[in-house]
């Protein structure tokens, strides 16, 4: 990742539709998990921090990253500690978490079943992960090439991953799904006339068009915490580590 990526990263998840409304989702479905009190919480991937606010009222919460620049802006961020290191070498005792959160972290990793067994490690047993990644390869666009993607996936390919991993998926839905066809239209649109060759969250501005899918993507997070959709931008897993 560009090293400036950082700044931007830092800027506009304060406002973004995508990182708004990706947290709410996050932070619904943390809620519904019912994490002990004082829980130990981990934030893989947790960049420039923003993650860390939703998290925070659930437990104590630990931010691990590969990137230096990206700790450095997490400064003021309620992590009780950042920690520099990669995803599949984690620099925690086994079963130190009762829950680790990886958003958007899997399809970065040339071997995604080594990184979930990392964080089946340091979960402790009966402790939950839940993951976020991108979906289905027909929305493969410049975003995902500008941010390194490995892959997208479908839901029969992420559960096999964290069942590799010896993790017991609970729930396993798609979301961002309001918005699924304009974003599949722009991108079909974009690949077309071979434009796009730009990073879709520099195009994104405040104002009322941000903030009208702000509350689009932000609406699906009540309807999360018990249901699924069966399509959309995204996938969301609920895995258990297994109970010794």
């Amino acid at each position: 990742m560009d090293p400036t990526f950082h700044d931007f990263e830092r800027t506009v998840e304060e406002w973004h539709w995508w990182y708004c409304g990706r947290r709410r989702i996050m932070a619904a479905l943390v809620g519904e998990a019912r994490v002990p009190p004082g829980a130990r919480l981990l934030d893989v991937g947790c960049g420039t921090g923003g993650n860390s606010v939703a998290l925070a009222p659930f437990g104590r919460v630990v931010g691990v990253d590969r990137a230096a620049g990206a700790l450095t802006r997490a400064a003021d961020r309620p992590l009780a500690a950042r920690v520099q290191a990669e995803v599949t070498r984690l620099p925690f005792g086994e079963g130190s978490f009762d829950l680790v959160v990886a958003l958007d972290i899997l399809e970065h990793l040339d071997d995604d079943v080594a990184g979930a067994l990392e964080m089946h490690r340091v979960l402790r047993p009966g402790g939950l992960l839940v993951v976020f990644v991108p979906a289905l390869d027909i929305l493969w666009s410049y975003n995902d090439d500008y941010s390194h993607h490995r892959r997208r996936y479908t839901r029969a390919q992420l559960a096999a991953a964290l069942r590799g991993a010896r993790l017991e998926v609970e729930r396993l839905t798609y979301f961002n799904s309001l918005l699924f066809l304009p974003i599949l239209g722009a991108r079909l649109l974009a690949r077309l006339l071979r434009t796009g060759r730009r990073y879709e969250h520099e195009t994104a501005v405040p104002g009322r068009a941000n903030d009208l899918a702000a509350a689009l993507f932000g609406v699906e997070a009540p309807w999360l915490r018990r249901h699924g959709f069966p399509i959309g931008v995204s996938l969301a897993a609920l895995a258990r580590r297994a109970q010794a």
